[in-house]
């Protein structure tokens, strides 16, 4: 299969590094115009200088899109985009009774209505041009909700909920509106996380992450971290042309970690 995105514009939020920069390098790779987006300016220009040359044109827009204004403010510099990839997303383990009020809040703005904002500004062009892809960065966490991290797994579902809706809305279109669910992934933040966990146990690199699947993960079939590379091979083919069937689905790259065959 060769995916050709030439002539297609795609934004990927929180493209500065990790899934999100794996994605926006897939896309690049596979012709599209990508936009870099991220919370600084100096990291956004330092990404794309990066990718330059990867394939498709590469430039970049500094915005906070956890706020209201911050996606005003993207939107403003980006009135139009063929593909939408929300990936912007935060997590932190903590105890359910050491999670105050805000920090509910602070996830749920981060990582749903960022999601919310841009779709409802991008997603009537696509449904004018009859063509348009937005995907949802999720996890398998919004089905197995993470007792170390409640407030993270409640935002998950709650995108596959919103991305499932938006859905609907495309019914008889040439837009697709879809989910990609990750499993443990060693994203920048990942990698430090699990450093800390072998710091902790005098353990290797290796040996706290197989630990790590083992005790907190013990379904998984991959038995393992995914690379970002990983994930994005689904994404990048849940935006292109050939994923044109495929609608409104939960699209697993967790590992087989979710015990269910369906």
């Amino acid at each position: 299969m060769n995916i050709d995105l030439s002539g297609k514009t795609a934004l990927v939020t929180g493209s500065t590094a990790g899934i999100g920069h794996a994605i926006a390098k897939g896309l690049a790779g596979s012709g599209a115009s990508v936009v870099i987006n991220g919370r600084g300016q100096e990291k956004v220009d330092a990404v794309v200088r990066k990718l330059q040359g990867v394939g498709g044109k590469v430039r970049g827009i500094a915005a906070d899109v956890s706020t209201a204004a911050g996606c005003k403010a993207l939107v403003a510099a980006l009135p139009e985009v063929d593909i939408l990839i929300n990936n912007a997303g935060i997590f932190e383990p903590k105890d359910f009774f050491d999670i105050p009020d805000e920090d509910w809040s602070r996830f749920f703005e981060v990582n749903v209505m960022s999601g919310v904002r841009l779709s409802r500004a991008y997603l009537k062009g696509m449904l004018g041009r009859n063509w348009g892809r937005v995907v949802f960065i999720s996890s398998e966490s919004g089905l197995n909700i993470p007792v170390e991290m409640i407030h993270y797994g409640m935002s998950k579902t709650a995108q596959l909920s919103v991305a499932r809706g938006l859905a609907q809305l495309t019914r008889g279109t040439g837009v697709t509106v879809n989910s990609v669910l990750p499993g443990p992934t060693m994203s920048e933040g990942v990698e430090t996380f699990v450093k800390d966990l072998a710091k902790q146990n005098g353990q290797s690199l290796d040996e706290a992450a197989a630990n790590f699947v083992k005790q907190h993960r013990p379904s998984s079939l991959l038995q393992r971290f995914a690379s970002v590379d990983e994930i994005a091979n689904m994404v990048v083919y849940a935006a292109s042309k050939e994923a044109s069937a495929t609608n409104g689905a939960a699209l697993r790259a967790e590992g087989g970690i979710v015990n269910t065959i369906a």
